[in-house]
C-alpha cells in the first residue's frame, strides 16, 4: 500500500487538474463571445516556460540523487529546482508587467481576464509547491543522509512535473486556440 503522503499528493493532483480543466472549458466556451479581443501575449511567458522545465529536471535529479543517498548531489538540485520555481514566479510577473504597460488589464476584455486567472491559480500552484520545497529543505538540512527524505523529494518531483504539465496546457490554450478553432472543433459556422 502507498505511504498516505502519496496518496494525498494523487489526490491534489486530480482536483487541481480538475479546476484547471474547468478554467480551460470555461475559457473554450467564453471565447466565442462578441466582445473577446485576443491579446498579445508577453515573451515572458517563454523565458518562465524555460525556467519551470529546468526546475523539474532539477527536481528530478533530486530525486534520483536523494535515493542513491547521494547528499551534495541532492541538495544542489533541489536548491536548483526551488530557485527556478522562484525565477518562474518572477518572470511571469514580469510579463504581468509589461501587459499592465501596454494598458491590458484583467477587466474590460475576457480574454484578459482569463490570461490573469489561469497563470495566477497556476502562479498560486507553484507558491504552494514551493512552500512544500521549503519544508523538504528544512527536513533535508536536518539529516547527514537524504535517502530518510527520498520520498518527501520524490514527491516534490512529481508535483514539479505536475505543474510543468499544467502549465504547458496552459500555454497551449493560451497560444494556440482561437475562436475559430473552437468553432471548428464544435461544428458551429463562422459569426454564429
Amino acid at each position: 500500500m502507498p505511504p498516505a503522503a502519496e496518496v494525498g499528493l494523487w489526490v491534489f493532483i486530480g482536483m487541481a487538474s480538475s479546476l484547471f480543466l474547468l478554467f480551460i472549458a470555461a475559457y473554450l466556451m467564453r471565447m466565442d463571445g462578441g466582445d473577446w479581443t485576443a491579446i498579445v501575449l508577453p515573451w515572458q511567458l517563454w523565458l518562465s516556460t524555460a525556467s519551470l522545465v529546468a526546475g523539474s529536471v532539477a527536481m528530478q535529479g533530486a530525486a534520483v540523487a536523494a535515493r542513491r543517498g547521494r547528499t551534495a548531489a541532492t541538495w544542489r538540485a533541489l536548491l536548483a529546482g526551488g530557485l527556478l520555481a522562484l525565477v518562474f514566479v518572477a518572470v511571469q510577473l514580469w510579463g504581468w508587467g509589461e501587459l499592465q504597460s501596454r494598458m491590458v488589464s484583467a477587466t474590460g476584455n475576457p480574454a484578459a481576464s482569463f490570461f490573469y486567472l489561469l497563470t495566477a491559480v497556476h502562479g498560486l500552484h507553484v507558491l504552494g509547491g514551493l512552500a512544500a520545497w521549503g519544508y523538504t529543505q528544512r527536513h533535508l538540512h536536518a539529516r547527514a543522509d537524504p535517502s530518510g527524505d527520498a520520498l518527501r523529494i520524490a514527491l516534490c518531483a512529481r508535483y514539479w512535473h505536475f505543474l510543468l504539465a499544467v502549465w504547458l496546457l496552459v500555454l497551449a490554450t493560451l497560444t494556440g486556440i482561437t475562436p475559430e478553432v473552437v468553432r471548428y472543433i464544435c461544428g458551429s459556422p463562422a459569426g454564429v
